[in-house]
């Protein structure tokens, strides 16, 4: 199984690259926070950046990155996991 990447419902076309490559793929949904889901489930957590300071994605404590995909394309986004986590899909 692949690692496990949260990744903001908006964000589709990095959702499906990222699926494509073996990662299982959850959809964080837009209205949540990051408080509301255990973050530590999941190997990264990829978001969008419009929401961050709003919904309190700086001020989070966890283990599990947080990627800002703000100007990144997916490759961009799976380059930066594999850096935060060790790079090893399968952890």
């Amino acid at each position: 199984m692949g690692k496990k990447i949260a990744v903001e419902s908006q964000l589709s076309n990095v959702k499906r690259y990222l699926s494509n490559k073996g990662y299982d793929v959850i959809n964080l949904e837009q209205n949540s926070n990051l408080s509301g889901i255990r973050v530590d489930d999941y190997d990264a957590v990829v978001i969008t950046g419009q929401h961050k300071d709003m919904l309190g994605y700086e001020n989070t404590h966890t283990k599990s990155p947080i990627i800002d995909a703000t100007g990144m394309t997916p490759e961009d986004i799976e380059s930066e996991i594999r850096r935060s986590t060790g790079g090893d899909l399968n952890g």
